[in-house]
Parts: C-alpha cells; structure tokens; sequence
C-alpha cells in the first residue's frame, strides 16, 4: 500500500446499532457512508444524508471546503445532532 495514493476527503459516517433482524444494511453515496440500523433508523439517516447534500449544492460546498459553522448550520437544519468534544 506504500505506493498507493489515498484519497484523503471527508465524509458523513452514519451508524445504526439498533438493527434485531439479522439484515445487514449498508449505503455509500457522494459525501456519506452508511451502515446498519433497523429499517426505520437505516432510512432516517439516508433521508438525512440526502438532505445535508441538497443543503451542500444549494451553497455551492462541499465537505472539504465546508467550515465548522456552516456544518453545524447544515446538521442543525437537516435534524442531526452534533456532539462537541466534551473537552472543549
């Protein structure tokens, strides 16, 4: 892997821990990763994952260029919860 070029960018990560039917659900799209979670909880974070890139393309950003502020604004507008660092 040495001599491999990785491709450093941000993503959404979403986990689900409340899955009880044995299905494995995953979804990768542009900007987010998906994995887990019952249907309900797997389809909530699709929806909210879309909707942070429709909020991305509306201001003309994407992750990599997005400020802390303006991830909060967008997380907030699309009903994430953002968890700050406790030791802040």
């Amino acid at each position: 892997m040495s001599g491999m070029n990785r491709v450093n960018r941000k993503l959404l990560l979403g986990l689900g821990l409340d899955c009880k039917d044995g299905h494995v659900r995953v979804t990768k799209g542009k900007n987010f990763a998906l994995f887990g979670g019952s249907e309900e909880t797997h389809e909530m974070m699709q929806e909210k994952a879309v909707k942070f890139n429709e909020q991305l393309d509306k201001r003309r950003k994407s992750l990599d260029n997005l400020s802390e502020k303006e991830f909060c604004d967008i997380a907030k507008n699309v009903g994430l919860r953002i968890r700050k660092n406790r030791e802040e």
